[in-house]
C-alpha cells in the first residue's frame, strides 16, 4: 500500500488510491472511486462510487463527494462541503416502490465538474449538472445552482459572480456584471 488509511478508515479494495495520498479518521472510499497521487482526505469525508479525484487534492472533514463528481487536480474542498448528484430527488416513485441505485433506471446521476485549481469554500453546496471553473473560488456557506467561470469567486444563495481572482486567491477585481458567463 502506497498511501496512508487511518485504522479507523473504510477504504473499499476495489478504490484506486494514488502514491502519497492520506485518508483519515471515519472516511468512507466506496468501489470503484478514484482518488489520486499526494491527496488529503480529511475526517469522516466520504468519496463515493464512481467518484474521481485528480492528484493534489484536499478534501476537508465531513464533506460528500458523490457519483458523478470529478475534481481535477489541485482542488480544495473545504469542510462540510456537498457535491449532490440527482435533479429531481425523491425517495420513491410514483407506484410508492423505493427506488434504487442510478444503475436500476430509476433515476439519473447529474456529473459535477470542479476544474484544476478551484477552491469550494466550507459548508457549499453544489447542484447536479454544474461546472467551477479554473481557479475559481467558491465562498463558505453557498448554494452553487449554475457554472462558475475560470478565475471568478462567486457568493450566496444562489451563488452570484462578485470579482475574478488570481491563482493565489486574492481578488483582483470587483468589477463583473451580474449574471456570469457560462463556462461551457
Amino acid at each position: 500500500m502506497d498511501y496512508f488509511k487511518h485504522e479507523t478508515a473504510d477504504v473499499s479494495d476495489k478504490a484506486k488510491i494514488g502514491k502519497g495520498t492520506k485518508i483519515w479518521n471515519w472516511c468512507q472510499v466506496r468501489e470503484n472511486a478514484t482518488i489520486g497521487e499526494n491527496c488529503i482526505i480529511g475526517k469522516n469525508a466520504y468519496v463515493d462510487t464512481g467518484a474521481i479525484v485528480g492528484n493534489n487534492v484536499k478534501i476537508q472533514n465531513n464533506a460528500s463527494v458523490y457519483d458523478g463528481v470529478t475534481l481535477e487536480d489541485g482542488v480544495f474542498v473545504g469542510p462540510h462541503v456537498c457535491f449532490t448528484n440527482d435533479k429531481i430527488p425523491r425517495a420513491i416513485n410514483e407506484d410508492g416502490s423505493l427506488k434504487g441505485g442510478a444503475e436500476t433506471g430509476d433515476w439519473e446521476i447529474s456529473k459535477i465538474l470542479v476544474k484544476r485549481g478551484a477552491s469550494i469554500g466550507a459548508n457549499s453546496t453544489i447542484l447536479p449538472g454544474v461546472t467551477i471553473g479554473e481557479f475559481a473560488m467558491v465562498g463558505a456557506g453557498s448554494v452553487v445552482t449554475r457554472n462558475v467561470p475560470d478565475y471568478t469567486l462567486v457568493l450566496g444563495n444562489p451563488a452570484r459572480a462578485y470579482g475574478i481572482v488570481d491563482k493565489s486567491g486574492k481578488i483582483v477585481s470587483k468589477e463583473l456584471v451580474d449574471e456570469p458567463a457560462s463556462v461551457n
